[in-house]
């Protein structure tokens, strides 16, 4: 309900207390309410009530107001400003939550709107806190002008300067255009819902006054090109409740902020399990793929794994699982697609996962099986030597324990970004049958090996020999091993209890680094 502000009765202030309460509480009115509801979205209250644990919620500046007269604004004021803000707890956790209100003039941005969400960042940052944000807006005040523009400029800074510091998530639950998309794209993730959420920075109709094009709002910004396409968002959900406990599952596997551990559970999976399956999952064949998710689901404490952009990238698998109860993020090769080499799409991928491991102490696994960085002619022009780079970037500037699988093969550079001891792994290991080169052994037998083939009465028959000795000579994992860049050939049956070995032994290391303003890396 709106206050033009008229001269209150204050004759008895509880009475005056309990309608100005009802009042913020009220958002945009029952009229504006219905109409969130009509298009099959919550209210802000709403959200926070399904989120929260019940009678948590601590709500404040619950009474601020936009100033601004221009345009008749000051006939539209509003208790809250578009904004619902506040701290409350999630599973027993303190958290701070910012979650705009589509009610009141739809959810737009103004100056005091800007002030609550950036009060509770700052909480957030000064308590140690996780910040969550639930965007719903039409986007920045228009009426208000660089009021809007001052406002975003000082939540980015905010956002910004959380990075790393605490984890900051959004959920996008109606629409999120223009510059408001960039708070959104500073935090560590993003989740989103069918025929709910879009995320743009400029329109449908913009797009089709310029570029003449013609795309529908969910086709522009919606959960299928952003969960496949763009990479933007991090989750997608059927509907607002889904979401809500994806929610609640995430921030499970995360600690409140950069000094603390993640959370330890309790896991009734015995940690000596044996994962003897592992071999059914792997084929006979060594180039015939499979699902490296099932390799997952076997070695993590059960039922515990939670894949990150499952749709995005699919090359490359990234979530978190636990073993022994300790959150792990597993950075996995999927020979399901491009047969696991990495490309531009999946290095980003995996290096922005791999430094958010590394901020708030979460170990990290790789499940090595990678032929290389995929070749090609778009790969190249699209800059896969600065992509690539980042993965080699995150992994030596992690300072968590981090520990190798090698499960049939790591060549090249694709090797050295997932399992090379010199670039930072605390611990490597190795199936039996597992290949380690510069290359596959039929391209290294055709360079080494080219003048005595070609020059060879039954070329075919050399061919096949020098690849077989190239195979058992160099690719062999005892070769590494002898070298000591292997601290284990294992046995796939004692898989996860080695990976829990390696995990415990590392988990107190520190590292010294030079002192450095922060790093440049390629991006």
């Amino acid at each position: 309900m709106s206050d033009s502000s008229p001269s209150p009765d204050h004759s008895d202030p509880l009475t005056y207390y309990r309608e100005e309460r009802q009042k913020m509480l009220a958002g945009g009115g029952e009229d504006q309410i219905e109409k969130q509801h009509s298009k099959g979205k919550s209210t802000a209250r709403e959200r926070i009530a399904a989120l929260v644990d019940p009678d948590s919620f601590v709500e404040q500046q619950a009474y601020i107001q936009g100033r601004s007269p221009a345009f008749g604004l000051d006939r539209r004021r509003y208790y809250g400003d578009g904004v619902v803000s506040g701290t409350a707890k999630i599973a027993g956790r303190q958290v701070h939550l910012a979650v705009q209100d589509f009610t009141v003039l739809g959810g737009s941005l103004g100056e005091m709107h800007a002030v609550r969400i950036a009060e509770a960042q700052e909480a957030a940052m000064r308590t140690g806190t996780p910040f969550i944000q639930i965007n719903d807006s039409g986007g920045a005040r228009i009426q208000e002008g660089i009021l809007s523009l001052q406002g975003y400029g000082r939540i980015f800074k905010n956002n910004t300067w959380a990075s790393g510091v605490i984890p900051q998530i959004s959920l996008i639950m109606g629409p999120c255009a223009g510059g408001a998309v960039y708070s959104p794209a500073i935090t560590d993730f993003i989740f989103m819902v069918d025929n709910i959420s879009q995320m743009y920075i400029t329109g449908p109709d913009v797009i089709r006054a310029v570029t003449g094009e013609e795309v529908t709002h969910q086709q522009l910004g919606g959960t299928s090109p952003h969960s496949s396409q763009s990479g933007v968002a991090h989750f997608r959900y059927a509907d607002e409740s889904t979401c809500l406990q994806g929610l609640r599952q995430l921030l499970s596997y995360l600690p409140s902020n950069n000094r603390e551990q993640p959370p330890l559970h309790e896991s009734s999976d015995q940690i000596d399990r044996h994962t003897a399956e592992i071999m059914q999952i792997l084929p006979s064949a060594e180039k015939r793929p499979y699902d490296v998710r099932n390799i997952i689901a076997v070695l993590c404490d059960q039922q515990s794994f939670m894949e990150i952009q499952a749709e995005y990238a699919p090359n490359v698998v990234i979530g978190f699982g636990r073993l022994a109860g300790r959150t792990i993020g597993f950075f996995a090769n999927q020979t399901q697609f491009y047969a696991a080499a990495l490309d531009i799409n999946a290095s980003d991928k995996g290096a922005r996962f791999l430094r958010f491991c590394d901020a708030f102490n979460i170990p990290i696994i790789t499940i090595v099986d990678v032929p290389g960085f995929l070749p090609g002619v778009a790969q190249e022009h699209g800059g896969i030597i600065r992509h690539g780079a980042k993965v080699l970037y995150a992994i030596a500037e992690a300072t968590v324990p981090k520990v190798a699988l090698i499960v049939r093969k790591s060549f090249g550079g694709a090797y050295i970004s997932m399992s090379c001891k010199s670039l930072g792994y605390d611990r490597v290991l190795a199936y039996p049958f597992s290949q380690i080169a510069v290359m596959g052994a039929e391209g290294a037998a055709n360079i080494i090996f080219r003048r005595e083939i070609a020059a060879a009465q039954d070329s075919e028959a050399l061919r096949n020999e020098k690849i077989a000795e190239y195979r058992q000579q160099a690719m062999n994992p005892y070769q590494a091993a002898r070298l000591g860049y292997i601290d284990a050939i294992i046995d796939p049956g004692y898989t996860r209890i080695e990976l829990i070995r390696s995990i415990e032994m590392n988990i107190r290391k520190r590292e010294e680094r030079a002192y450095k303003k922060h790093g440049n890396i390629p991006l």
